[in-house]
């Protein structure tokens, strides 16, 4: 398929709807960024990249980390960490801290964030420093120099009253294994990684290719690789997720910091980033130009 046109397209039909979201002001170090700001980027399971607009400027991934931390917990620990976090869509806002005490400290999934402060804890668990381990996985797949940005990290933990909330509320069930500062810690400095849209489809390629990594090693069987997908698609977009299902029809993670990254499955996967949220937390630029791709190339897993 003729990508780099496609994607081009894709923006174009993205450009009315750059203005009609809020950007993150609730993390203040987000609250500059300009909503007129677009990327896009594929990059094929061969590895070729196709852009357009920002595609190479680095922002805040946010969630988009939740999506790494969730692959490396399973690659590294295995099954087990679904004992202590379920794999059902929340319908409830991300940060939300009503049916973390209703289903006794076990949160509905991965990608809300008491769900994803639990993975953190694991992975840390298994590595002893999971925000350099996704650091580590990012620079590998994408061949960038990738880093937290310390502003955006400070600024996140000096406003996470409610991360706090959740984390010491895990810690009260005992379904976290290390202390809850250290997990914050970690949380806040993998959420506020910069990425490109370049580097994140690169990143996101192992998806495409069903668990296989840039370099033909295997990090996640077929069957988990399938299953991660699975997550993404009913999670991976907070309580919109249906909706995302219904509009682009593909697994995706979204971020506060505007970025979505989509795979797929044996073609590639395609981030694109614009900093204007809905009040589900996802880029509605981003959502229609996914939208837009999709439907002009009938590349969905629907």
């Amino acid at each position: 398929m003729p990508y780099q046109r496609l994607i081009a397209d894709a923006m174009a039909a993205a450009v009315p709807h750059l203005h009609r979201g809020r950007v993150a002001d609730y993390i203040p170090a987000l609250a500059a960024a300009d909503p007129s700001s677009f990327g896009m980027a594929l990059a094929t399971v061969d590895g070729e990249v196709h852009g357009v607009g920002d595609f190479e400027r680095a922002f805040s991934i946010q969630s988009i980390s939740k999506l790494f931390t969730l692959t490396l917990t399973l690659a590294l620990g295995g099954d087990g960490l679904w004992e202590r976090v379920g794999r059902e869509p929340s319908g409830t806002p991300f940060n939300s801290l009503v049916q973390l005490e209703f289903e006794d400290g076990v949160p509905r999934n991965p990608f809300i964030n008491a769900g994803a402060l639990v993975v953190t804890d694991r992975l840390h668990s298994l590595t002893g420093d999971a925000a350099e381990t996704v650091r580590e996985f990012l620079r590998a797949e994408s061949g960038a120099v990738i880093g937290t940005d310390a502003e955006v990290a400070v600024s996140e933990a000096g406003h996470g009253h409610r991360n706090s909330a959740l984390a010491h509320f895990l810690a009260s069930y005992g379904n976290l294994e290390n202390p809850v500062a250290t997990v914050l810690d970690h949380y806040y400095a993998h959420c506020a990684i910069a990425a490109s849209c370049r580097d994140l489809a690169l990143a996101g390629g192992f998806l495409a290719r069903h668990g296989v990594r840039a370099d033909g090693t295997r990090l996640l069987t077929r069957s988990e690789a399938k299953r991660v997908n699975a997550v993404m698609l009913t999670c991976g977009t907070y309580d919109a997720a249906g909706e995302f299902a219904y509009r682009v029809g593909l697994p995706g993670k979204s971020g506060v910091g505007g970025g979505i990254l989509a795979v797929l499955p044996g073609v590639g996967a395609i981030c694109v980033w614009s900093p204007g949220l809905d009040a589900q937390g996802n880029s509605v630029a981003g959502v229609a130009a996914l939208d837009a791709f999709t439907t002009a190339t009938g590349l969905s897993v629907f």
